[in-house]
């Protein structure tokens, strides 16, 4: 028998447009967009399983960005809101004694989801204080794939100088990753034959090393450098709502991009791996194009300087929130070790890492 739950998600309410955002005064809220979402996580089951315990992502109702509603879920076995050391929630769900083969989860959810536009004048922070930066300091810690290490800190040196102000200091790091790493959606060669690549972990120090990677490998060697600046920085994970794939039954992914702080104005999104899709150096060709066109929120239409820009301080509306930060302790708590991220779903079989499917739809309102 199926269980079909209906969870109330207190929403988080969204301005009209241009409304500040409580919780960053620098912050505002541009045109909004609607969407229509299915999560749906496919589940292995071997023969001989006990137990199998299942995490999935589910649309944060903390984020001050999207309101959700309408949030159902249809499961063979009962579930129930899990949570991490970050306050992050996800949907759990465990099944003893599983028959074997294979079982399906399925959310769906709508979403209400605001552009975040940030004011950049220089002259509205400054730098943080001692107190300010003992308050967060877990924000300014490396995490085990987000080293500060000897070439973390001397590209934050090299890029930052003596600068202190925080909004200033963010751009030179965000101009400097992007004149070292490519985006590996950029390789002009097909897939089979890539030399571009990412590092499967989120490593800053091998995109640092390889000068590419995808968006959790930039956007951890952002934080690195960042957090060896003294500038907090967490990651936030989430997909897009891709324009070419509105209504089509293909999923949309994973994408993460960088929130850094700036006291008197808050927390300050950017996206320096979709903003280096459009930095004018690569052939888009039969390979790349494609990649570049189905990597950022409304297809790839080529260079585009503006854009570049916009990404400092700016996040379009096409996106869903997940979850913040990385190396997640579930609770209850997953049997191995921190989960690097966490934005599809992750199964432990009787203690030991299993398998799952996941695939994300939508279509816009």
């Amino acid at each position: 028998m199926y269980h079909r739950i209906l969870l109330p998600l207190a929403a988080v309410a969204l301005g009209a447009c241009a409304s500040s955002n409580s919780m960053n005064p620098g912050l505002s809220h541009g045109a909004s967009m609607s969407f229509k979402a299915e999560h749906r996580f496919s589940v292995t089951v071997p023969d001989g399983a006990q137990r199998v315990r299942v995490w999935c992502a589910m649309p944060s109702r903390q984020d001050p960005d999207q309101t959700v509603s309408n949030w159902k879920v249809v499961s063979p076995y009962p579930t129930r809101i899990a949570t991490d050391n970050w306050g992050n929630e996800f949907l759990f769900v465990e099944a003893d004694n599983p028959k074997p083969g294979a079982f399906d989860i399925v959310t769906t959810f709508d979403v209400e989801r605001a552009e975040v536009r940030a004011d950049l004048d220089p002259s509205k922070t400054r730098a943080h204080t001692a107190a300010e930066k003992k308050e967060l300091a877990k924000y300014l810690q490396g995490s085990s794939q987000s080293v500060i290490d000897a070439n973390a800190r001397r590209m934050a040196s090299d890029a930052v100088g003596d600068e202190t102000n925080p909004i200033l200091a963010s751009r030179r790091i965000y101009d400097a990753v992007l004149e070292r790493i490519e985006y590996h959606v950029k390789d002009p060669k097909p897939d089979s034959a890539k030399t571009m690549n990412s590092t499967g972990t989120g490593s800053s120090a091998k995109c640092y090393e390889t000068c590419t990677g995808n968006c959790t490998d930039f956007h951890s060697l952002y934080a690195a450098v960042s957090r060896a600046a003294g500038i907090p920085t967490r990651a936030v994970y989430g997909s897009f709502f891709k324009g070419p794939l509105d209504g089509v039954d293909k999923d949309q992914s994973y994408h993460c991009w960088i929130e850094f702080h700036a006291p008197n104005v808050g927390w300050v999104p950017l996206d320096v791996a979709v903003a280096d899709v459009f930095v004018d150096d690569f052939q888009a060709n039969e390979n790349s194009r494609p990649r570049a066109h189905l990597t950022v929120a409304d297809g790839y239409h080529g260079p585009d300087a503006k854009l570049v820009d916009y990404y400092f301080g700016n996040i379009e509306a096409r996106r869903v929130v997940w979850h913040r930060n990385r190396d997640l302790v579930l609770d209850p708590r997953q049997a191995g070790a921190p989960l690097l991220w966490l934005p599809k779903a992750y199964v432990e079989v009787d203690g030991k890492p299993g398998s799952a499917g996941r695939k994300l739809t939508y279509s816009s309102k």
